[in-house]
């Protein structure tokens, strides 16, 4: 019996829920209806005129104490509902709106990630360390001389940052020197040439190194800063591997004779990878793509512990280009695992190959009416796990904030990350028709998902505080530099924020000119009941008057 009656119960609430969901315009007819018959049992004329009577004697005090009055009431919700987001994240109005009246009427809260992927979020965040503000090597960054160089000539801005040049002199001082070239001479020149802060200094201690013997670091220097096209910095490269094989050949044979040998092969070992790497831009660079992916394989299987070097980024960008979709995949699926540190390269190419699964047919409106398919589902997960790792990108790839040249280091989940990465990848994005579309129609529903605050995170470790600093290092003074976007006010604050504001300017224009405010206040009532005076005379044109007493005898 009690499942009986629950069953009931269900049914009836069903079937109020389904009347209230489609039939809502009915119900207003017939409530419509309903009090013009009562009209005369409930002495709605009567009180109605009674309502004009009493406007029609009511002081200007009485409109001064009512917009106080609202004045006072709105700012009080104002300040409430600004101490609950502040605390919880979120509209105490909107969140009773959707906790309880929202399935009343029919609708389903859909923005509250699932128990699964929340458990798996909180694995993973147990899994990862909080991480520090470490700045990592920017694997696709461009050359001084051919690229950085040209655009300082043309608008007379330094693209990089002292920062993150500093940065890059001490990065080759540790790929590039050792404790024993002070043995070699011009290895001893290339030494404090790395050191030096003047880009001329440096060039000359090059030529001059060069002068001594083949200097594979001196072919770097000069292809780095003083090639001005591409074409002569690889020239320059092919110079330098020549030279570079040499020493990595006979360092290779004494690696194990000792300490200082052992230091002097892992250099060479480091000047070999950053040559081929190079050589392989170089090529990606003049549309010789086919080669340099080839380069690029052969690289990383020849040194597949060199993980540092992030050789597998420049892969799946030149892949992309090529548009071998498979080969990326492939790639992605071995580099995107949980035990890996993450890039925005990583994250954003395996939502773009997602993405173009349903991208060409997604509609917002067909989805919004049918649902998402679970390849639609599939790909709205993916960007969202994106934008999570990375919420700086989509404005970059949707055009909504100018792209600059990417630094020479990046803050992994930074904004220097995102220009990295939309700089070189914003054309793959436009080449699969629709994926920008999905991404715009997606990619701010991430911020309703993740817990507030927003540092907590959701698939990741929590995001680093320090990383608006940081980028403000790495990035240029002319960009302006993206903040991890906080929470939006919900619409609720902003709603009592303007109706506070109102009420007050209505109370001091009230307090300011009272008589004139009364006239303007009985004004917009008689207009506001206009409307339903000229129905009801419509109304009561058409029914007969005696439709009354007609009913009560039935």
């Amino acid at each position: 019996m009690a499942e009986a009656g629950t069953g009931f119960l269900e049914q009836l609430k069903s079937c109020i829920v389904w009347s209230w969901t489609y039939l809502w315009t009915l119900w207003f007819f017939i409530m419509l209806f309903l009090v013009y018959i009562l009209r005369v049992p409930l002495k709605i004329n009567d009180n109605l005129t009674t309502v004009s009577m009493f406007l029609n004697t009511l002081t200007p005090k009485f409109y001064v104490a009512l917009t106080g009055t609202s004045s006072l009431i709105s700012g009080l919700i104002l300040i409430f509902e600004w101490w609950y987001f502040r605390k919880y994240g979120t509209s105490f109005i909107e969140q009773v709106s959707v906790s309880h009246l929202r399935p009343l009427l029919g609708g389903v809260d859909n923005s509250a990630p699932s128990a699964a992927s929340a458990a798996g979020g909180d694995a993973d965040s147990n899994r990862q360390s909080v991480s520090e503000c470490k700045v990592w090597r920017n694997p696709l960054n461009l050359f001084r001389g051919a690229e950085y160089n040209r655009y300082t000539w043309v608008t007379g801005r330094e693209p990089l940052t002292y920062y993150d040049m500093n940065l890059s002199a001490q990065d080759h001082q540790t790929f590039f020197t050792c404790d024993t070239d002070h043995l070699r001479p011009a290895d001893a020149i290339m030494q404090k040439a790395w050191r030096e802060r003047n880009p001329q200094a440096r060039i000359s201690a090059a030529h001059e190194a060069l002068e001594l013997n083949e200097c594979a670091t001196a072919y770097i220097l000069l292809a780095e800063e003083e090639a001005t096209t591409i074409v002569e910095a690889e020239k320059l490269f092919k110079q330098a591997l020549k030279a570079g094989e040499g020493c990595y050949r006979r360092s290779q044979q004494l690696q194990h004779h000792g300490a200082q040998y052992e230091a002097q092969h892992r250099r060479d070992t480091n000047v070999l990878v950053y040559i081929k790497r190079r050589l392989a831009m170089c090529a990606r660079k003049l549309g010789r793509t086919r080669e340099a992916v080839k380069m690029m394989r052969d690289l990383m299987k020849e040194f597949p512990l060199l993980s540092m070097f992030n050789i597998h980024e420049n892969l799946l960008e030149a892949l992309l280009e090529l548009q071998a979709y498979a080969d990326v995949q492939a790639v992605l699926a071995k580099y995107d695992d949980i035990s890996l540190p993450k890039s925005a390269t990583i994250c954003y190419t395996a939502a773009l190959l997602k993405a173009r699964a349903v991208s060409d047919k997604f509609s917002p409106e067909a989805a919004s009416r049918r649902g998402l398919s679970t390849a639609e589902m599939n790909a709205v997960e993916a960007i969202h796990r994106a934008v999570e790792f990375n919420p700086h990108v989509p404005k970059y790839l949707l055009e909504m904030k100018s792209l600059i040249l990417p630094p020479e280091h990046i803050l992994k989940r930074g904004d220097s990350e995102a220009i990295a990465y939309a700089f070189f990848h914003l054309q793959h994005w436009k080449r699969v028709e629709g994926a920008l579309n999905l991404l715009h129609c997606t990619w701010e529903g991430t911020f309703r998902m993740i817990p507030y605050p927003l540092e907590k995170g959701h698939l990741f470790y929590p995001y680093p505080i320090c990383t608006e600093t940081a980028d403000r290092e790495l990035l240029p003074s002319f960009h302006e530099v993206s903040v991890y976007p906080k929470k939006e006010l919900p619409f609720f604050i902003l709603f009592t924020a303007g109706l506070c504001s109102f009420t007050a300017m209505l109370a001091l224009l009230t307090h300011q000119f009272p008589e004139l405010m009364g006239v303007f206040a009985k004004a917009f009532l008689s207009t506001l009941f206009a409307p339903l005076n000229f129905v009801m005379e419509k109304v009561e044109s058409i029914l007969p008057s005696s439709l009354w007493h007609q009913l009560t005898r039935i």
